[in-house]
């Protein structure tokens, strides 16, 4: 049934003079970018944030998707008689305008909506475009930039909201910039909403604003209204029979329909909440709840199994880091108070990138963070704080929710105190990984290579990558650009003379790097062999040292020179921190007691510094390295290739 306002319409805009604004709203585009992430974030906040106060159940939030057709969405045909009279000012207006045009002739189209219970609904939906602040519906519904405060301040600190932007996440994942809400109150009085979002426009002579209202009107005098919602009789997508909101947006983007990419977006920002029971969701069929999302957690159609291949999604790591660790006291300082958080912190050398995942009270991750110089370090932390802690946390937050950060605080000394904090629980949280990194690799002082002096990983004066030459050849080629200047001053080492000391060199402006003095290689019967010999960048390299056997795994993929052969043999120099490399003070015989081919499970003959006929299979090689006692785990390595 189309619902239809005193004024013979059912979407409202506001009359202006002229047309002075050609754009989109940006924020759509912002929530655009986020796609199903953002959308699920915003929307199960909102929930959140909604809550029955003195009420211990869960929030229960049910996303469906689906079809419906086009003469079931009420007053639609009023807005795509409105997108028909857009005109494009410039290429991405006409761009945008020329899609919708394309989704409007659908007569079925895609949608989803999220209907939450155990939660309050929007209150005084019969007062309309009312000023009052306990009328949430008239601030959600016809404000932006605005979001209802709760009038216990315990409650509206722990609350998710904050910016009062994020409602037009809904708009910005439907084709056409549409989205509906309906709500039933705590009287059991059942109201329907809307919005669309286009541009300043001519629409029968008259020129209006960019943003549409599902609402009906009434006129108080010349140019003067107020907004009221309709009493909800439409399409049973779009009931709301029990007290909570429900959002539906119609002309779902292709972009968002994607169940397990919703699924994952659940987990992935509101594990916290789900597993301290806070939170139900059911996306479809499936429920996300404590008692499930362990398994889903480990389900691969959703997320990476292998936790060497964990390294852009932490979900898993998180998940078991807050249940098995305890949490540690974290104390930081922004310069004025001091702010006491819960850290939950694991140490694994199989980690391959190290984050820390901030998390506010309501159980909402806000980033996955980098905490400086240490990204790649082998670790996995939760960070939660307490009610003070939570409030300083949202006043941090961008306005998606995404990340801590200080450049949108006006007031000078705020921001000033904002960047210190953000600095000093960087700081802080790197103390406790250089301490685990000490705890987990002890270095004795001592080690079998000529007192050649080295440094531990997370003491390195200079990273590797920006130390080391990408390619040494015997035929004038390179495998891997290199990026960055190596030191000009060679390093002295004592006691390290009889090695021959070799400083990489490289040549920044040309991708193919000649090596300067090709060395024939000899083969086993003393004759030069044929095969060519490259020196590999760090970027191809991954290095893995679990208890008592080292993962070297060297990904070719890339290379055009080396990513098609079938096998080729490995060798290794030391490389201390200032990038100086030391041939023939390592003796593979001397530290490993075996050395297994990943690709085939055979073991491979290796001497002095070199390991023999090694797999190539689909441009990856792998080794598998049993450690001897004196094996000493801080070392450096600068690899080659022969082909």
């Amino acid at each position: 049934m189309n619902l239809v306002g005193t004024n013979g319409k059912s979407w409202q805009f506001s009359q202006i003079p002229n047309i002075e604004e050609s754009n989109f709203d940006k924020t759509l585009e912002r929530f655009y970018n986020l796609r199903i992430p953002g959308l699920v974030r915003e929307n199960i906040q909102n929930s959140l944030d909604g809550r029955l106060l003195n009420n211990n159940d869960p929030v229960v939030i049910t996303i469906k998707t689906g079809y419906i057709k086009k003469s079931n969405i009420p007053g639609i045909d009023e807005v795509i008689a409105r997108i028909k009279c857009l005109k494009g000012r410039n290429s991405y207006t006409k761009e945008t305008i020329e899609h919708m045009l394309n989704k409007v002739t659908q007569e079925e189209v895609k949608y989803i909506s999220f209907e939450d219970s155990n939660t309050r609904g929007l209150s005084g939906a019969k007062n309309g475009q009312s000023g009052s602040k306990s009328d949430t519906w008239a601030i959600y519904a016809y404000n932006k930039g605005v979001h209802s405060e709760e009038e216990d301040k315990v409650v509206e600190t722990t609350r998710g909201g904050s910016h009062g932007v994020g409602k037009i996440a809904s708009n910005a994942a439907s084709d056409i910039h549409v989205m509906y809400f309906a709500n039933c109150d705590a009287y059991g009085n059942q109201h329907i909403g809307g919005t669309v979002q286009l541009i300043e426009h001519e629409f029968e002579d008259k020129c209006y604003r960019s943003t549409g209202y599902f609402s009906d009107i009434k006129i108080l005098g010349e140019n003067k209204f107020k907004l009221y919602p309709f009493e909800n009789k439409c399409h049973e997508v779009f009931e709301k029979k029990t007290r909570g909101l429900k959002i539906i947006i119609p002309y779902l983007r292709d972009e968002y329909d994607n169940e397990a990419e919703i699924i994952k977006s659940v987990c992935d920002n509101f594990f916290i909440s789900i597993l301290q029971k806070k939170l139900i969701v059911i996306v479809n069929d499936k429920k996300i709840s404590h008692e499930t999302i362990q398994d889903i957690i480990k389900n691969p159609t959703y997320y990476v199994q292998n936790i060497t291949e964990m390294k852009t999604v932490f979900t898993p790591l998180y998940v078991h880091t807050y249940l098995n660790e305890v949490p540690r006291l974290l104390e930081v300082s922004d310069g004025f108070n001091h702010y006491k958080f819960n850290l939950y912190f694991r140490y694994n050398e199989e980690i391959p990138k190290g984050r820390v995942s901030i998390i506010r009270t309501i159980g909402m991750k806000i980033e996955d963070m980098k905490i400086k110089g240490n990204a790649n370090k082998p670790f996995n932390a939760v960070l939660i704080g307490n009610i003070d802690e939570d409030a300083y946390l949202k006043s941090l937050e961008n306005e998606s929710h995404t990340q801590l950060s200080y450049e949108h605080i006006k007031d000078p000394q705020l921001q000033k105190r904002a960047k210190k904090f953000i600095n000093n629980l960087s700081r802080e949280i790197a103390k406790i990984i250089e301490n685990a990194i000490k705890e987990n690799n002890p270095t004795d002082g001592l080690m079998n290579t000529k007192d050649i002096l080295y440094v531990v990983e997370n003491q390195f004066k200079q990273d590797l990558s920006d130390a080391m030459g990408t390619v040494k050849i015997s035929k004038g080629k390179s495998v891997v650009k290199m990026t960055t200047d190596i030191p000009k001053k060679k390093r002295s080492m004592k006691g390290a003379d009889s090695g021959r000391k070799r400083k990489i060199t490289k040549d920044p402006k040309r991708e193919l790097v000649k090596r300067m003095r090709p060395e024939p290689i000899k083969g086993s019967d003393g004759l030069e062999d044929t095969r060519s010999k490259y020196s590999i960048h760090p970027n191809i390299v991954e290095r893995l040292i679990v208890g008592n056997n080292e993962i070297v795994k060297f990904d070719f993929r890339q290379s055009k020179l080396i990513g098609k052969e079938k096998s080729c043999n490995i060798s290794l120099s030391i490389i201390d921190g200032m990038g100086v490399e030391y041939e023939d003070e390592f003796n593979i015989n001397q530290n490993y007691s075996k050395v297994i081919d990943r690709s085939t499970g055979k073991e491979c003959i290796f001497e002095k510094n070199k390991i023999h006929n090694v797999t190539i299979m689909d441009g990856m090689a792998q080794l598998k390295l049993q450690l001897k006692d004196n094996y000493n785990k801080a070392l450096k390595f600068i690899y080659y290739v022969e082909v």
